[in-house]
C-alpha cells in the first residue's frame, strides 16, 4: 500500500471519529435540551395538580362595602309595606334603599325614592359588620316595585317584589322545615327546586333551625348563599328554633343577636319575644308566628287575644317544636298542653313545624289536650282522637335526619327525605303539596271550608302502601305532573 493510500485511510478514520464525536455531542445536547424543556412542563403539571388551600371562613364571609345578605321580610301590612335588611363592612356608616314602581323600560329608576336605613353594628365570631334595614311604607296594594340598596357609590342590583292585595285573592307560598346543616351544599338544591315549582310564591315560611349554630356568622353566610337572590325577591317569614339560641357569658341561652340584626319583623308580640312572635294577614290568610323556645304562657294569652279578634278566613300557625312529634324519644307535652286547646277552640286550619328532622302529617283527628292533663298521643293515652279541624305538619328541608317514630295520628310519614311544601289558597279551598328534593310529589291534600262545621279534608297524595321500613324511609313515587 502506498504512502498516499495509507494517509487516506488515516484521514478517513479521523473523519469517522470526528463524526462520531459530533453525533455523541448532538445527542447529549438534545438530551440536555429535552430535559431543560420537560422540567418546566413537569413542574407546571405538578403545580396544576396541586390542590389549593381551603379558603378560611373569615375570608369567605368577610363583609365589604358592597351590600350582601339582602333579605325581604314583612314588618307591617303586606299590602302597603315591605322591609329589607342587608349587611356591609363597617366602612359604610350611612346607607339607604331606593324604591320605585317597576316599569317595562330601563328608565324606571328616574322616579326612585330614597329611604334612609337604620344601621346597627354587630361583632360576630368572625368579623365586625354593619347591618342596615329599611321599611318601605305607603306602598300601593297589588303593585310591583323595584328596589336596590347601597351607600351612594356602591349599590346592589335592582330587585323586584309585589305587594299583597288589600282583599282576599288566590296566592301560594312555600313552607320549609329545618335547613340547619350543610346548608350551602345540600339545602340549596331544595330551596331552588321549590322556586322552580312555585316561582310566583308570595313568601317562604321557615319553621326554625335555619342554621345549626345561631351565633355562627359562617352558618348564616351559608344560608344567605344557598338562597342567593331569592331572599331579595321572595319575603321570608322565619321563626326561631332551638339552634337559633346562643349562650352568653353568663351561661344563659338567649336568641342570637344575629336574628334581629338580619331580620326586620313585627315587634307587637309579648315583651321579650319581639320579632319572634308576631302575626300578619296576607290576602285573607292570617299567619301567626310563635316562639316555642320561651315565654309560652305569655304567648298563649297573646295568641288567644289574636284569634279572638281575627276576621280572616284562614288561620295558619307556625313555630319550631311540634305539637305531635315524629322523631323517636321526643315529645313536647307542655307546649301541646298550652297551645293545642287554643288551636282547638278557634279551629286553626294548619300548623307548620320543624325540629324532628322527619316528615309527618296528621288528618283532622287529633286527641284533645287540656292544660291539666298529660297529652301523649291518643293511642298511648287510651283516649279517642277527635276531629278538631286542624292539620299538623312536621317537615325537614336540610340533610340532617332522625329516625321516625310511627304514630297512628300521622296520615303520611317519611324519614331520610328532604322536602319542601307548596300551599295554595283560593277562596274556601286550601291545597297542600309536599315534594321531595327532586320534585316528586310525596303528599297532598285539600282543605275546604264548610259553614258552621270543621273543614273537609280530601286526600290527594300518592297511594300509601303498608307501613314497611322502606315506606317510612320515603320511597320516590312515580313523578306527578306539577
Amino acid at each position: 500500500m502506498g504512502m498516499i493510500a495509507r494517509r487516506g485511510i488515516v484521514i478517513a478514520g479521523l473523519i469517522a471519529i470526528a463524526a462520531a464525536a459530533v453525533a455523541v455531542a448532538v445527542v447529549a445536547g438534545a438530551a440536555v435540551w429535552l430535559a431543560a424543556a420537560v422540567a418546566p412542563a413537569r413542574a407546571a403539571d405538578e403545580q396544576l395538580e396541586k390542590i389549593p388551600a381551603k379558603v378560611k371562613p373569615a375570608e369567605v364571609h368577610r363583609p365589604t362595602v358592597l351590600p350582601d345578605r339582602i333579605v325581604l321580610t314583612f314588618a307591617g301590612d303586606p299590602a302597603t309595606t315591605m322591609a329589607v335588611t342587608w349587611r356591609t363592612s363597617t366602612e359604610v356608616t350611612k346607607a339607604f334603599a331606593e324604591i320605585v314602581a317597576a316599569g317595562p323600560g330601563p328608565n324606571f329608576p328616574k322616579g326612585a325614592e330614597r329611604v334612609a336605613a337604620r344601621t346597627v353594628a354587630l361583632a360576630t365570631d368572625l368579623n365586625k359588620a354593619h347591618f342596615h334595614s329599611v321599611q318601605f311604607e305607603g306602598l300601593a296594594p297589588a303593585t310591583k316595585y323595584a328596589y336596590r340598596v347601597g351607600d351612594g357609590a356602591n349599590f346592589s342590583e335592582w330587585f323586584q317584589f309585589t305587594t299583597a292585595s288589600d282583599r282576599p285573592e288566590p296566592f301560594e307560598f312555600v313552607y320549609l322545615g329545618d335547613a340547619q346543616n350543610d346548608i350551602r351544599t345540600h339545602w340549596s338544591r331544595v330551596v331552588r327546586e321549590a322556586f322552580r315549582d312555585a316561582p310566583k310564591a308570595r313568601f317562604v315560611i321557615h319553621a326554625g333551625d335555619l342554621v345549626n349554630r345561631g351565633d355562627s356568622d359562617a352558618a348564616w353566610g351559608e344560608w344567605f348563599q344557598a338562597g342567593g337572590w331569592l331572599h331579595g325577591v321572595m319575603p321570608s317569614i322565619p321563626v326561631p328554633g332551638n339552634h337559633e339560641q346562643a349562650k352568653g357569658d353568663d351561661g344563659v341561652s338567649r336568641l342570637t343577636p344575629l336574628w334581629r340584626a338580619q331580620f326586620t319583623l313585627p315587634e307587637h308580640g309579648p315583651p321579650g319575644v319581639e320579632e319572634t312572635c308576631y302575626t300578619l294577614v296576607y290576602q285573607g290568610v292570617r299567619i301567626v308566628a310563635l316562639d316555642s323556645n320561651r315565654q309560652i304562657e305569655a304567648q298563649t294569652r297573646w295568641l288567644t287575644d289574636v284569634l279572638q279578634a281575627n276576621t280572616a278566613r284562614w288561620v295558619i300557625c307556625t313555630f319550631h317544636h311540634p305539637i305531635f312529634s315524629t322523631a323517636k324519644a321526643r315529645d313536647n307535652a307542655a307546649l301541646r298542653a298550652a297551645w293545642k286547646p287554643v288551636f282547638d277552640r278557634f279551629r286553626v286550619d294548619l300548623v307548620l313545624q320543624g325540629h324532628d328532622h322527619t316528615y309527618g302529617r296528621t288528618g283532622l283527628e287529633t286527641p284533645p289536650a287540656k292544660p291539666s292533663e298529660s297529652t301523649v298521643p291518643a293511642a298511648a293515652a287510651g283516649r279517642t282522637a277527635a276531629a278538631t279541624g286542624t292539620v299538623y305538619v312536621v317537615s325537614v328541608s336540610g340533610p340532617k335526619m332522625y329516625s321516625l317514630q310511627p304514630s297512628p295520628l300521622m296520615k303520611r310519614t317519611a324519614e331520610n327525605t328532604q322536602l319542601y311544601q307548596i300551599i295554595r289558597v283560593a277562596g274556601d279551598t286550601l291545597h297542600y303539596e309536599a315534594r321531595t328534593a327532586v320534585g316528586d310529589l310525596f303528599d297532598a291534600f285539600v282543605l275546604r271550608k264548610r259553614p258552621g262545621e270543621i273543614n273537609e279534608l280530601v286526600e290527594q297524595g300518592p297511594a300509601v302502601e303498608p307501613p314497611t321500613a322502606e315506606l317510612r324511609r320515603g320511597p320516590v313515587p312515580a313523578r306527578t305532573s306539577k
